[in-house]
């Protein structure tokens, strides 16, 4: 096939072009749902940042984060997604939340608890 055989996405059939679109709308609504669900559960995690600054626990759980990721590796493998994948997604999370506790903490006037490590 030379360069001009391959067909531009003007030259796409019809029934493919509706079918991408019917796919990449399921990811948009996907995608969609991922947001909203992250935002829930950084409702969650502000309230535990809150509750740790009140009663002065550290910012990182290590052990709980361990867990967690185990956890999270496990349901990863039984969903047929890649665990490394998974573990690199709730680490990013993860360091995102400690980052919201240690600002909580010194917004209320608390110095953050050293995390045990």
């Amino acid at each position: 096939m030379t360069t001009s055989d391959t067909p531009g996405a003007g030259d796409v059939d019809r029934a493919v072009r509706a079918e991408l679109a019917r796919l990449r709308e399921s990811i948009d609504n996907i995608d969609a749902a991922v947001v909203h669900m992250l935002a829930e559960r950084f409702k969650a995690t502000q309230q535990v940042g809150h509750l740790k600054a009140r009663h002065q626990l550290p910012p990182a759980d290590p052990d709980r984060e361990a867990r967690q990721i185990a956890r999270l590796r496990a349901l990863a493998e039984s969903a047929h997604l890649d665990p490394a994948f998974a573990e690199k997604f709730l680490n990013f999370i993860i360091a995102e939340v400690i980052r919201h506790h240690e600002r909580i903490a010194e917004d209320s006037g608390q110095d953050p608890a050293p995390t045990p490590r």
